[in-house]
């Protein structure tokens, strides 16, 4: 059987991504399942997290995000049968959960690890609820796009940032329409302003960002981020910030504004579910309200058209490199 795996370099610049063969074990434990893959997403792999995590791996698999056929089942499964059919995300403790028959293997394979983040994000850590206010910063990327969705389901009024004019033109035309796009490659829309003037200056419930500007010089990719302090400035009282920033530094002053506002940061990193197996079931349980959200139009992921195996490692890299906006995924 091939696989598709990341081999480690001595710098994450040297990363290369290979299709290798690999065995599968012939007996399968207790509590295992052995699953025919039918399609796999390509997101961007942390190399950094996994040095952090100390993993041993000169090869890391790529391509976690899976939807396949159950093959054969452990004797203690009893979720389970042969030929079920299922979805799951690969990290330390797998838990698949079963795929509604309409829907398509491309499309439960290219949603899950955004509708994941989506939901860890605006449920776990902002509490969102019914009559918030969300700002979606690069609110077209694959991320942000499933983030509107669920937040319009659940009666939030969403705000977005648009990278560009494309994108802008894109949010436009989402229905259920988006409050408020903000186009912010436009040098005289301000963020700040357009988000204060949209709430009567109070300020928004939530922001969920796609990364924050640390410095003055950053590269050109990094340009449109915001910085904290404008993220501090256009957060309402009692809000709460959501970011993917790893490298985010608070200065005093930022501090005591989130401290006058009550409000709060959380850090987004969905791969903390398979930390504890005591957040099974909630894992669990989301896992299964996005594929049923999927299943019935409520959520609708932005996807590329599927690639073979055989173009894997160039699609790989591309990802990688942020070459991408939409969300790929390998059909087999």
């Amino acid at each position: 059987m091939k696989g598709l795996y990341c081999k480690l370099g001595e710098t994450a610049a040297d990363a290369k991504f290979v299709v290798r063969e690999t065995n599968v074990p012939s007996a399968l434990g207790s509590n295992q399942v052995k699953v025919q893959v039918k399609a796999c997403a390509l997101s961007p792999l942390d190399i950094k997290l996994h040095e952090d995590l100390k993993f041993q791996r000169d090869l890391v698999p790529v391509g976690r995000e899976i939807v396949g056929i159950v093959l054969q089942v452990g004797p203690k499964v009893t979720f389970f049968q042969p030929d079920d059919e299922v979805v799951g995300k690969l990290t330390c403790v797998c838990s698949p959960v079963q795929k509604p028959e309409k829907l398509s293997w491309v499309e439960a394979a290219g949603a899950i690890r955004d509708g994941l983040r989506a939901y860890t994000a605006l449920h776990t850590l902002a509490r969102m609820a019914s009559g918030h206010t969300l700002l979606v910063l690069d609110g077209a990327s694959p991320f942000g796009v499933l983030a509107i969705q669920l937040a319009h389901y659940h009666g939030v009024k969403v705000l977005a940032s648009a990278l560009s004019s494309e994108d802008q033109k894109f949010l436009e035309q989402l229905r259920p329409s988006v409050a408020r796009v903000i186009g912010v490659w436009d040098a005289k829309v301000d963020l700040v302003d357009s988000c204060l003037e949209e709430t009567g200056g109070l300020g928004v419930d939530i922001v969920m960002d796609s990364g924050v500007r640390l410095h003055e010089e950053e590269p050109e990719a990094r340009c449109l981020l915001p910085y904290k302090h404008d993220i501090i400035t256009l957060l309402g009282v009692g809000g709460h910030w959501v970011t993917t920033e790893q490298n985010l530094q608070l200065d005093p002053p930022d501090s005591r504004s989130l401290f006058l506002k009550a409000a709060s940061l959380s850090f987004l990193n969905e791969e903390v579910w398979g930390a504890s197996s005591a957040r099974q079931g909630r894992y669990l349980h989301i896992m299964k309200d996005i594929v049923e959200k999927l299943s019935t139009g409520t959520l609708r992921p932005q996807l590329e058209d599927p690639v073979p195996l055989y173009d894997a490692t160039v699609s790989m890299e591309m990802v990688q490199k942020k070459q991408v906006r939409k969300r790929l995924v390998i059909q087999l």
